[in-house]
């Protein structure tokens, strides 16, 4: 066969997953060779990152060296009690568990004792299934240590810009500050200060025009810090380069079909394939053969690359897939006009807004994780009820205190497409509210009274919002007796359609510990390694924030292990 290029490691991605699998392939192969290997990373877009990018950057691992400095208890035991209780036997083999938490925390410490990456320990955000044997209310994850932009130097334009961290599009908050905002109106204007004045008197910075701040918080950050390492290493990352086919040779991948720059070639791998490229939530064909309906790519927030290209690729040459008829689901707002739509998260878990079908009825807990709140939506849906699209409301004195995307620009800015589309609505009294959105009038009303009661007595009869620790980290300590449950009763009341969106699938090649991708047999396919969103989920439930980035880079680091058999209990 004739090779147009040839490595020890190609790397197909460049978000978490795929950056750290470069790192630990050049680092680990020079400790145990002598002589570091030759990586290339390739990526299909013209921008780094991947939906890593632009998401929020948490990575959830238990036992990690940034919450044992803080003094935070924990314990593997603890660990795989909440995951042994929080998924299911016959989504996840227990030894895949098992491998997690125990090398999770090892691949924090490689990088933190061998790269750029760093991480701060988030105390107060807690597992999503805080009720459940071994939760804890806070360590678990950790977020990357903010840094600016302007680190990245000639290659500042080269990373993706669509972060998920950001106030209005431009400012960067950290998850922290975050929290601050919601729980205390005097440290959010303490952070909201700051965020200006840090802004603003850049001179330098916003003289380069980028429309958005030098400082970089978030899932931006961590690619940022993950890209520097590679870069640092001289391993070569290549834009504008996709996949297109395996190759095979007598059951072991030896290389790859790539087109850089619409040209085609042949890439020989010596050494190992490792995919890191993503799911399939912006391939619509493919959401309708393995997903729950209703579906649609213009509800997803993930990176609009992610095309299922790599799954494609494995399966062709045989690799057995898993999970594919889920999603790391998250409502969404999608906006005419704007190339993704945001996330709807934080908004609707705080007092003072619910979430209504279009009976005008609540189906769900808003203020759990967004995950189990989509799966009861599918569910809901499933059973006849008309719960897509749904819609967050609220009222005057909520609009007032929160800042709700459009409604947080004056009126009179808000295109009115946003109206005449059902996006968005506004009226004196529920039922007028209602009846602009086609919904049962009688019905908000209803719903209205029902919920204001539950305010008065702080207990959700129908849905127990507020009982779990998870509810309550997005809830606000000024409404008593219970901080996720706030009155509607000020006119006027707003409307904001919200859909069944997600910020990734989570199906794909299945994976042994050492992230080996398996043929149908059950065998590793030799040569052949997945990890991130193009590999079956390794915590489908999503137990805690960060549950797809902590699997993606630990799994990233197993292959590297794997393929050049780095000892890391003898180097650690």
């Amino acid at each position: 066969m004739n090779w147009d290029k040839e490595v020890d490691v190609l790397v197909v991605g460049s978000g978490n997953g795929a950056l750290t699998a470069g790192i630990c392939s050049h680092d680990m192969s020079k400790v145990e060779t002598g002589m570091a290997a030759d990586v290339l990373v390739i990526e299909k877009s013209a921008h780094i990152g991947g939906t890593s990018a632009i998401s929020g950057g948490g990575v959830w691992v238990p036992n990690n060296r940034y919450a044992k400095a803080a003094g935070a208890e924990d314990s593997f035991e603890a660990a795989y009690q909440y995951l042994d209780n929080t998924i299911p036997k016959d989504k996840v083999e227990r030894a895949m568990l098992k491998s997690y938490l125990k090398n999770a925390p090892k691949m924090i410490d490689f990088l933190h004792e061998n790269s750029r990456v760093r991480y701060v320990s988030l105390g107060e955000y807690p597992d999503y299934f805080s009720n459940l044997p071994g939760s804890r209310e806070g360590h678990r994850s950790m977020e990357p240590e903010v840094i600016n932009w302007s680190e990245l130097g000639d290659d500042i334009d080269r990373l993706r810009p669509d972060g998920a961290m950001y106030v209005a599009g431009k400012y960067a908050i950290t998850q922290r500050e975050g929290k601050k905002m919601i729980e205390d109106p005097a440290e959010k204007k303490r952070v909201v200060r700051n965020m200006l004045l840090r802004y603003y008197f850049d001179i330098p910075w916003l003289l380069k025009g980028k429309g958005f701040s030098r400082r970089t918080t978030g899932g931006g950050a961590g690619v940022i810090r993950l890209f520097l390492s590679l870069k640092d290493r001289g391993v070569p990352l290549w834009t504008n380069t996709a996949l297109k086919d395996l190759i095979v040779e007598d059951g072991k991948a030896i290389g790859a079909v790539i087109e850089k720059d619409g040209q085609l070639m042949r890439v020989k791998a010596r050494k190992a394939v490792m995919l890191g490229a993503g799911g399939f939530e912006h391939n619509q064909a493919m959401r309708e053969e393995y997903l729950p309906e209703p579906t649609n790519t213009q509800w997803s927030a993930g990176n609009k690359h992610n095309t299922g290209d790599s799954i494609r690729a494995a399966q062709a040459v045989g690799a057995a897939t898993a999970l594919m008829d889920n999603a790391w689901w998250c409502t969404t707002k999608e906006m005419p006009n704007r190339p993704y739509p945001f996330l709807s998260i934080v908004n609707k878990s705080l007092p003072g807004s619910i979430c209504v079908n279009m009976n005008g009825e609540r189906f769900s807990n808003e203020s759990q994780n967004y995950m189990s709140f989509l799966l009861e939506t599918f569910a809901q849906y499933q059973e006849g009820n008309p719960c897509v699209p749904a819609y967050m409301v609220f009222d005057q004195t909520f609009k007032n205190r929160r800042s709700v995307w459009p409604w947080a620009m004056p009126e009179k800015m808000i295109p009115k497409a946003y109206f005449d589309e059902g996006v968005i609505a506004k009226a004196d009294t529920p039922e007028e509210l209602a009846a602009k959105l086609n919904m049962k009038p009688e019905g908000l009303k209803q719903t209205f009274e029902r919920f204001n009661g539950f305010v008065d007595t702080g207990k959700d009869l129908d849905f127990k919002r507020g009982d779990a620790a998870y509810d309550r980290y997005y809830g606000d300590t000024a409404f008593t007796p219970n901080p996720c449950l706030g009155k509607l009763d000020t006119p006027p009341y707003y409307a904001v359609r919200i859909n069944p969106g997600d910020f990734g699938t989570q199906g794909g090649m299945v994976i042994s510990e050492h992230a080996q991708v398996k043929n149908i047999e059950g065998k590793a396919i030799q040569g052949l390694y997945a990890f991130g969103n193009n590999a079956a989920a390794v915590l489908p439930t999503y137990p805690g924030p960060g549950s797809t980035l902590g699997p993606a880079m630990t799994f990233a680091y197993q292959a590297a292990k794997h393929v050049f058999n780095f000892n890391d209990v003898k180097k650690a």
